[in-house]
């Protein structure tokens, strides 16, 4: 008889549905989908509406009255922002994801690569390497008992919510104050990648009768795509 696989202890439960190992896990969920991207990536994305026969007529009106735009809002938007939209939870999250690195593939080469989840993660552990652990809001007395005194902020990320709060030494409220702080660390030292020749093009600065007929074209052309995608089975 084969035994029922159980969740790791330390696993917790965050905002719609994500699982977290670590305070890390909890940081990534608050930052944008992707970081980086040329701003010609990020006008192609905007350019394909939701996708053709991407998400559904319905999902594409929940992400409108959510106030997202097009692709490349949420290329640039926090997997759990998106997944307060109703119909929307991590499974989905992740499907939009890799779409969204689908298309980006498409445009520029090394994409693929340097853009992946664990490409990304790998990046912002990094940062978080660079950074001292003393520059958390957490008490030194703490952090001398967790054992990671001269190290750094991706030492305590990698340490789980409920193994801190299990230490006694740190509240739910403390914890969350790390999360946010490691966050801001993180939004603060994110660069942009300088545009890519094959998918850059002029920017203009758009007035709001321009935006409303950009999305009010989105609509249409999304309209379109689904009147002439074939029936859903």
């Amino acid at each position: 008889m084969k035994q029922r696989l159980r969740a790791a202890p330390d696993r917790v439960t965050i905002g719609r549905g994500f699982k977290s190992d670590s305070l890390f896990d909890e940081v990534s969920a608050r930052l944008p989908l992707f970081e980086g991207l040329p701003s010609g990536a990020i006008q192609h994305l905007a350019a394909l509406g939701f996708g053709r026969g991407f998400l559904t007529a319905s999902l594409r009106a929940r992400l409108r009255k959510a106030g997202y735009r097009d692709l490349g809002h949420l290329a640039q938007t926090s997997p759990e922002a998106i997944a307060r939209v109703r119909k929307f939870g991590p499974v989905r999250v992740e499907h939009i994801q890799t779409f969204i690195l689908n298309e980006i593939a498409r445009r520029l080469p090394g994409a693929r690569d340097e853009h992946a989840v664990g490409a990304t993660r790998d990046r912002r552990l990094a940062r978080l390497r660079d950074r001292s652990v003393e520059h958390l809001p957490v008490h030194a007395d703490t952090i001398a008992a967790l054992g990671i005194a001269g190290g750094s902020c991706a030492d305590l990320a990698a340490r789980s919510r409920l193994e801190l709060l299990g230490t006694g030494g740190l509240i739910s409220g403390d914890v969350d104050r790390i999360i946010t702080t490691l966050a801001r660390f993180l939004a603060e030292d994110r660069t942009t990648d300088p545009p890519c020749e094959a998918v850059a093009t002029d920017a203009a600065v758009e007035t709001e009768a321009a935006a409303a007929g950009h999305a009010a074209l989105l609509a249409e052309r999304d309209r379109e795509w689904e009147d002439a995608a074939p029936p859903r089975t």
